[in-house]
């Protein structure tokens, strides 16, 4: 667990991260307000620099794709576990030998969707619980965003996926801003990098 201040609305965060793979990382954010803070996120950032390695100068660009979705501790929502498919193996990376040598790490797939989730932690009761909880999160967003792009197809506004645009800030380094795509404002990078983002709201 670890610990991260937001100056956006003033308040505490706490980060738990629930799975770390190339290309991929999961974490669960909570506080008060943490769904504000947050809920924006979802869509393609762009981040421009020049590498220390670059003698011409060139700007290199990397680009993430987020998605972010509420979990609700008393939802309404539940997955059918007919639908559910439990999959165990061992644990990766640091935690000891009882999580690298016992089927801690849980995998939980819904198959009418085809989404699934993966926990890797010290304790399977514990990581069944997040996988479901985080799964049933995923799902219902799913479902909530299909049903909006049918009804709103020809917009063309969200990815499959839940995404709200292919591109929604951009990070430059060389110039010191940054700018968020959804409201049009900006901010400077080091505002930005020090977790000052406020201004992009």
């Amino acid at each position: 667990m670890i610990f991260i201040r937001g100056t956006l609305l003033g308040v505490v965060f706490s980060i738990d991260l629930l799975d770390f793979r190339p290309g991929l990382i999961v974490f669960e954010v909570t506080g008060n307000n943490a769904w504000e803070a947050f809920r924006a996120e979802s869509g393609g950032h762009r981040f421009q620099r020049i590498p220390p390695t670059e003698r011409r100068g060139r700007v290199q660009t990397s680009t993430i794709t987020v998605v972010a979705f509420k979990i609700n501790s008393a939802n309404s929502f539940f997955l059918n576990e007919k639908e559910l498919r439990w999959d165990f193996q061992r644990g990766s990376g640091k935690g000891g030998q009882h999580k690298n040598k016992t089927d801690t790490c849980v995998r939980l797939t819904h198959l009418p969707t085809k989404l699934s989730v993966r926990i890797d932690g010290r304790s399977q009761n514990t990581n069944k619980q997040k996988a479901l909880e985080i799964l049933t999160a995923r799902v219902e967003n799913f479902l909530k965003n299909k049903k909006d792009e049918e009804l709103s197809l020809e917009k063309k506004n969200k990815a499959g996926s839940g995404q709200r645009g292919d591109k929604i800030r951009t990070i430059r380094v060389r110039d010191n801003v940054v700018t968020n795509h959804l409201t049009g404002k900006k901010t400077t990078y080091s505002k930005y990098i020090s977790g000052d983002f406020g201004e992009l709201c």
